[in-house]
């Protein structure tokens, strides 16, 4: 079983720089939540909530806002605004973190095997909280699912234009098993369009296993005697596949991905028009703009 989830928010951010020089993007608001929080619910609406957060010096926010806050709670009460206090409350009681430092060679890998020599020898999901999907089921269950169905490394997939492959990294599709699940030998990390080996982008979020850490072990020996270029998960997910099974899930829902300017409004925009109370009011600004 899947019991426990990483998310690295050690980045800094430089696809939204200024807006991220002293706001985390993990807590750049979407709807009325930060990025991150819509993570954390996701994990605990799937089943899990042993969550381990590896974090800098610079994301002290994102601690202070799942921190406990009796001050605050109190004098909201106090001012009889107690669905406020509630809600204070619940945050820091949303699920069992965590937090680590990150340390190690740069690379979106460090991060990931800071917090396996801590989970220990068991699966684990990683998530990176600048994504925030919309489902029916969400994005951590359907991987989770997956990983319950195979037993081996899931990553998160989803339909991508071919122009679009030098963004991401694409899966060697070797086997459509149905109901969006593939069998995938490897990983091609940004390729040009002509050269993508499917229509299909990784889109951060993974099921990892320990053989997939011990790939990410190798690769950090290996930069300690030559370093040299940064440390990867996908790089480590690749070399797994060559010599054991690799699955892809294709996530049925739609993905915002909020690290850039133009997905980040987009993501607020559609928050905005899907609110209750606020939704029929944008809309109607819309019409007469």
């Amino acid at each position: 079983m899947v019991r426990k989830a990483v998310i690295p928010v050690a980045g800094l951010g430089t696809r939204l720089l200024p807006l991220t020089k002293a706001l985390p993007k993990e807590m750049l608001p979407i709807g009325d939540k930060p990025v991150i929080e819509h993570t954390i619910r996701e994990l605990v609406d799937s089943g899990i909530d042993e969550i381990t957060i590896v974090t800098s010096a610079r994301k002290d926010l994102v601690q202070r806002h799942f921190a406990p806050d009796a001050d605050l709670e109190r004098q909201l009460r106090e001012a009889g605004k107690d669905d406020l206090a509630a809600a204070v409350a619940e945050l820091s009681s949303l699920a069992h973190i965590t937090y680590l430092y990150q340390n190690g060679p740069y690379g979106n890998g460090t991060p990931v095997l800071n917090a396996a020599r801590v989970i220990g020898d068991e699966p684990f999901m990683v998530l990176w909280a600048d994504d925030v999907f919309v489902a029916e089921v969400p994005r951590a269950r359907q991987l989770k699912a997956a990983y319950e169905a195979t037993g081996a490394p899931v990553l998160a997939l989803m339909p991508m234009e071919v122009e679009d492959a030098s963004r991401y990294g694409v899966p060697i599709v070797e086997e459509d098993l149905g109901g969006g699940r593939l069998r995938v030998s490897g990983l091609v990390e940004k390729p040009r369009p002509e050269e993508a080996p499917s229509r299909y982008a990784a889109i951060g979020g993974y099921v990892v296993t320990p053989g997939v850490v011990a790939e990410l072990e190798a690769a950090t020996r290996r930069w300690h005697e030559d370093p040299q270029g940064e440390i990867y998960l996908t790089d480590a997910l690749h070399r797994h596949a060559a010599t054991h099974p690799v699955y892809g899930q294709v996530i049925d829902g739609t993905w915002y991905d909020t690290g850039s300017p133009l997905n980040y409004l987009r993501a607020q925009f559609a928050a905005a028009l899907a609110d209750p109370a606020h939704g029929p009011e944008l809309r109607k600004l819309a019409l007469e703009s």
